[in-house]
């Protein structure tokens, strides 16, 4: 059991470093798109299925609440969380429309989707990054190998890993690395 610990310990640290290092530059860009985005008084919307769900959630709170310190809220919300909006898309048209029909509610241009599929291939998230692209609304993709959603999104983070979990541990780390950046860049006094 120690062995099994220490081998997924040394292969998540693996896979995130390697993948930080692959997109250092990718990601001060995000950081200021992100940035540029917040400061205009845009919105992110995030969304992902199960556990990108979760981030997807997670880095919504990071922004709208704090990360590392004290600053005003900034606006964020993850399109996976009213169950009732969910449910009814998906009985009443279909799951695949889940986010695209949120998307078009609440998107506007110059806002910032992030799709997150470990896949690269979840519908639902394809579809709504090809809404917002369509609204005028810069998409950015948190994937795995590749997929639809490194074809369709403007700004793709793909991990190079065919383990789920090594991809979401990357995905995590990429948003705390985004969140702290972005504070920064708008909030270099504090």
């Amino acid at each position: 059991m120690k062995d099994i610990v220490t081998n997924i310990l040394e292969e998540s640290i693996r896979v995130k470093e390697q993948f930080v290092k692959e997109n250092i530059e990718l990601i001060i860009k995000g950081a200021d798109r992100i940035a540029k985005t917040l400061a205009s008084g845009h919105k992110l919307m995030l969304f992902g299925n199960g556990g990108s769900a979760a981030d997807a959630q997670h880095i919504a709170a990071e922004f709208v609440n704090r990360f590392q310190i004290e600053r005003p809220p900034l606006a964020a919300i993850a399109l996976t969380t009213d169950t009732s909006i969910i449910t009814s898309i998906g009985n009443d048209y279909h799951f695949d429309e889940i986010f695209a029909k949120q998307i078009r509610a609440l998107g506007k241009k110059d806002d910032m989707a992030v799709g997150i599929s470990t896949s690269g291939n979840s519908k639902n998230v394809i579809r709504a990054v090809e809404a917002a692209k369509d609204m005028g609304i810069f998409t950015m993709g948190f994937g795995g190998r590749g997929g639809k959603l490194a074809e369709c999104a403007d700004m793709v983070f793909s991990v190079k890993s065919d383990v789920t979990a090594r991809i979401q541990e990357s995905h995590i780390t990429l948003g705390h690395i985004l969140c702290d950046l972005v504070d920064r860049i708008l909030f270099p006094g504090i």
